[in-house]
């Protein structure tokens, strides 16, 4: 099922320059590993690089959810292009948090315990409880952000997904893409929704919110990916080492991604001024003859 709608314009002066391009939202509603048996190192053979990433597809399912209802409590009073664009980010999420359990029980049926991972999410998202909703939209835009820049990463340089089982790695393209298109819609309703603050406070608790997110999100993912290697027997210094390694050198998504996340800080920014359009195309490309 493909469904399209166009960006909204943007909603007022503070972000860049110029219009958003004109592209859509797709809903593509495509299943994955379904009776699949990747190995238990999917991605290359490679321990390291297959514990990161099952550490972000583990918090996947509870970490969308919550996204989810951060943008929904602010949609109403929206422009109807922007309540369109919320509408299909939502299923495109409910999308990715189906398809990402399917691999999480694959990791699981290959030995390793995720439960660990998902009670801690559950935990920290409990935490969260009672304080000010917009602060929960603030931090899914700083996530939303951090989800389009590894997106942007593991599309643009395939040496991230080098080696992987075929199967796997189109679904990691497929989420790749569909977090491109839509990694606007949060941050224009956080325009929206704080249109009555001055350019100052919207810029001081965007920021916050990201250095606080940035902080959790690295503590944990990395926490997360040493207990999964833990688990293949990999611990202490040659672990962290390795992983280290893995993430600010070669291929470093950690490393290549930090111009972007600087950028989140910069007076103007909107998600839109990094056009990349282009890998949309490509990775279409190869889901398709995928399914060719």
């Amino acid at each position: 099922m493909n469904q399209e709608v166009a960006f909204p314009a943007r909603l007022d002066t503070e972000v860049g320059g110029g219009k958003l391009p004109a592209e859509s939202i797709t809903i593509r509603d495509l299943r994955f590993l379904r009776g699949a048996k990747p190995q238990r190192w999917w991605l290359g053979g490679d321990p390291v690089a297959t514990a990161w990433f099952t550490s972000l597809s583990a918090t996947f399912p509870r970490g969308e959810a919550f996204f989810i209802e951060a943008v929904k409590a602010h949609r109403e009073g929206v422009p109807p292009q922007l309540a369109e664009e919320i509408r299909k980010f939502v299923v495109q999420e409910v999308n990715h948090s189906r398809e990402h359990l399917a691999l999480n029980r694959i990791a699981e049926d290959s030995g390793y315990d995720l439960t660990g991972i998902d009670r801690h999410v559950s935990e920290l998202l409990g935490q969260l409880k009672g304080r000010p909703v917009i602060l929960d939209l603030a931090s899914t835009m700083a996530l939303e952000h951090f989800t389009a820049m590894m997106a942007h990463e593991f599309l643009a340089h395939p040496e991230h997904l080098a080696g992987g089982d075929a199967e796997v790695m189109a679904l990691w393209r497929w989420h790749a893409i569909e977090e491109i298109e839509h990694k606007a819609v949060a941050y224009d309703t956080w325009l929206h929704a704080t249109r009555e603050w001055s350019r100052w406070k919207r810029w001081r608790i965007k920021s916050l919110l990201m250095l606080l997110v940035t902080k959790n999100f690295l503590t944990h993912r990395i926490n997360d990916a040493l207990g999964l290697l833990a688990q293949d027997g990999i611990t202490g210094s040659v672990a962290k080492r390795r992983l280290i390694r893995f993430l600010l050198w070669q291929p470093g998504v950690l490393r290549r991604i930090f111009p972007s996340w600087l950028a989140y800080f910069l007076p103007g920014f909107h998600p839109w001024n990094t056009d990349d359009r282009s890998l949309i195309a490509q990775a279409e490309r190869d889901l398709a003859a995928r399914s060719a």
